[in-house]
């Protein structure tokens, strides 16, 4: 008998419009203009590139070229040095094809700029602590008893920064664009969570009179419809987070089917929130969807989603609504696993949002049950 009603409930669920709309393509939608609007800005204003230069008047064998040819050898090398003569230097300054020219014809380094930014700071820099080192040297030379101290002192002012790793996973800040993505596909999934409840009310349907009309017991039906839903929401979740991983090549990390089991369960929370207000009886099914995507976009916009830093100013100033939000709590259980790879948050989350489900579930379970119709 149940596995009757799943079916026919997994049948029903399928043909309503908002499931493809809704949990299908309009994420897949949404999450390929944020790709198209976010692509490649993290590489470009926060990660490290060498700054391209254009060095005139560097003979070879020169001080200046030794240290240049050295710091090609590293990893991320600080400067990718052309050598040209001041002409053409000076037409690939005003094409943009680079960021400065160092002038290394005269008794100390120069540098011409086209503009101001990190990158010509850099140059600046570079060419201020190279002049510096240089006279140190120069005026040491006439001592050669010193000139081996001054060297050795000055390779280890060169090295006092240690580089350490803070965390292990992807810093990209607008990857939290697509985890609240995520958490707002769950959340919608009370779209379909209102019909478990108002199928199974004779009061708030024509189907939900119908069976109540029925010996079957109604406790099992509200279970299948639960049911099939949930396997539905997983079904979506799974998809779309695919979509947006081997499609749109979005790093979620290298645990990716705990990013699923995430999705999955913050679906089901979603189908609860859903089942919990449908249950509720009064108002139709237009009024009580329109409340509850006015809701989940609330919480979404609180979580981060229209802005990324509104999570972050909530946690300031009233931390415990993010606690309390389910989608800041489906966001966060993925951004502990990709960005600090704790799995001890993550499982806290993912407690979380069980126990959110359950108290919805519950709570729907005793408003439709005690339910009592005068006549059918």
């Amino acid at each position: 008998m149940f596995l009757h009603d799943l079916k026919y409930e997994l049948i029903s669920s399928l043909r309503t419009k908002q499931v493809i709309i809704w949990l299908l393509i309009y994420p897949m939608i949404l999450g390929t203009l944020f790709k198209v609007a976010f692509s490649g800005i993290y590489e470009k204003e926060n990660l490290f590139s060498s700054v391209p230069a254009v060095v005139v008047g560097c003979s070879e064998g020169s001080p200046l070229r030794s240290v240049l040819d050295g710091m090609k050898n590293s990893d991320k090398p600080l400067l990718d040095v052309k050598y040209a003569d001041r002409e053409e230097a000076e037409k690939l300054l005003n094409d943009g094809d680079t960021e400065g020219i160092i002038d290394a014809s005269g008794e100390a380094l120069t540098l011409t700029v086209a503009g101001e930014g990190m990158n010509e700071t850099i140059l600046k820099a570079f060419c201020d602590q190279y002049n510096s080192n240089a006279k140190v040297i120069t005026e040491s030379a006439s001592d050669p008893a010193k000139l081996g101290a001054v060297t050795e002192q000055l390779m280890k002012d060169a090295n006092v920064v240690e580089h350490k790793q803070l965390v292990e996973g992807n810093m990209d800040f607008f990857v939290e664009y697509f985890y609240n993505l995520v958490a707002m596909i769950a959340l919608f999934g009370s779209m379909i969570g209102i019909t478990a409840a108002m199928d199974n009310q004779a009061n708030l349907s024509a189907l939900g009179a119908r069976k109540c009309c029925s010996p079957r017991p109604k406790m099992l039906s509200l279970l299948a419809a639960l049911t099939a839903r949930f396997i539905l929401m997983a079904v979506c979740m799974v998809i779309t987070i695919s979509y947006f991983s081997f499609i749109l090549k979005i790093d979620y990390g290298e645990r990716l089917g705990l990013v699923y089991l995430a999705g999955t369960v913050g679906g089901m929370l979603g189908v609860s929130l859903g089942f919990a207000v449908g249950s509720i009886g009064f108002g139709n099914y237009g009024i009580k969807n329109s409340i509850l995507t006015a809701v989940s976009l609330l919480l979404c916009f609180c979580s981060g989603l229209m802005d990324g830093n509104m999570k972050i100013r909530i946690q300031e100033n009233v931390p415990v609504l993010n606690k309390l939000n389910p989608a800041a709590v489906i966001a966060d259980s993925m951004h502990c696993l990709n960005v600090f790879n704790d799995t001890k948050m993550y499982t806290e989350k993912l407690i979380t949002m069980l126990v959110m489900t359950a108290v919805l579930v519950m709570f729907g379970f005793i408003i439709t049950r005690r339910r009592k119709y005068a006549s059918l």
